[in-house]
């Protein structure tokens, strides 16, 4: 059995009719997204805690859109979210460049220990040795050259 008022709701012209964007239902989501709103607008000093109270009461039992958008008329729009990251933004210029010193040196020391080590046992046992410090000096030395060939930890001209 269908009520009157589910018959009445989908005549066709009712079904016909656009709603108006303000005259749209609202979902919890978008209640909170105002309720923050308002919380920020305390936290700058634009509402006191008892008008946000009373505001926040009407949030929750606020229907439609316009509903929210009446409980927000008076307060100055939210600044502009921050654009987007680049993928590498954390790695600055600055940042990318004491990364590549960093690095750079860490490389050199490993390096210069092998070397050391290398050319002690060298002289100790009285023959050339294979040069295995090479083995560790290339392979990071090629990732830190590929690096820099690519322009991470290079000042930006």
């Amino acid at each position: 059995m269908v009520s009157r008022s589910a018959a009445t709701w989908c005549d066709d012209a009712a079904v016909t009719e656009p709603v108006r964007p303000d005259a749209m239902r609202v979902s919890d989501a978008e209640r909170t997204v105002v309720q923050e709103r308002l919380r920020s607008a305390v936290g700058e000093g634009l509402l006191d805690l008892h008008e946000f109270d009373t505001r926040v009461q009407a949030i929750w039992a606020a229907k439609t859109r316009g509903d929210l958008a009446r409980l927000t008329a008076d307060l100055p729009e939210p600044p502009p979210p921050p654009p987007p990251a680049e993928p590498w933004a954390a790695f600055a210029a600055d940042d990318a460049g004491t990364a590549m010193r960093v690095l750079t040196i860490i490389w050199a020391c490993a390096v210069t220990i092998n070397l050391v080590i290398w050319g002690t046992v060298s002289l100790a046992t009285a023959q050339f040795l294979h040069p295995w410090w090479l083995y560790v000096a290339g392979p990071p030395g090629a990732v830190l050259a590929v690096l820099y060939a690519f322009g991470i930890g290079r000042r930006k001209s």
